[in-house]
């Protein structure tokens, strides 16, 4: 698809917002898809109740925006580790292994932003198959290009150099 086929307005409404899931189980609401922004991007806002976030995943085709609205959470990208209270914004890297989690006492809330989009079809499809166990989850993740132990121990993707 491309970008000549984005030639409307994506509008995510209050209160008309598509929910969808992610791995871990947490509510998230999708702003705007690949599908409907010829590819560029992919938007979502992400709630993480305290002591929650994804394991350990790499990216392999899109960069990751996220900023933090309400909580405190702490990244690991690569060997880094860091703490992002409300304001900051994260930029990650493809083809590094990141993840990321609520350290606060308050439920948490990001804003992500993928580019090139795709990635957020995941929520999208975990939500709309019911995949309820790590093994289902992870063909989703796999088909989207996101690599991480369970996808590994499946063998549904290979190791990425670093």
């Amino acid at each position: 698809m491309g970008m000549s086929s984005f030639r409307n307005a994506v509008v995510s409404l209050p209160g008309k917002e598509r929910l969808a899931r992610t791995p871990f189980g947490a509510r998230i609401i999708i702003h705007a898809t690949a599908a409907e922004t010829g590819g560029a991007f992919g938007m979502w806002e992400t709630f993480t109740p305290p002591g929650h976030g994804p394991a350990p995943h790499t990216h392999t085709r899109e960069t990751e925006v996220f900023r933090v609205i309400r909580g405190l959470y702490r990244f690991q990208c690569g060997d880094e580790a860091f703490d992002a209270p409300v304001g900051t914004v994260v930029v990650l890297p493809p083809h590094v292994p990141h993840s990321w989690r609520n350290i606060g006492d308050e439920p948490g809330q990001m804003f992500g932003t993928v580019t090139p989009g795709g990635c957020e079809q995941m929520f999208i499809d975990i939500e709309a198959c019911s995949a309820d166990t790590p093994e289902k989850i992870a063909v989703i993740e796999a088909r989207l290009g996101i690599i991480n132990d369970i996808t590994l121990a499946l063998g549904l993707t290979g190791p990425q150099p670093r």
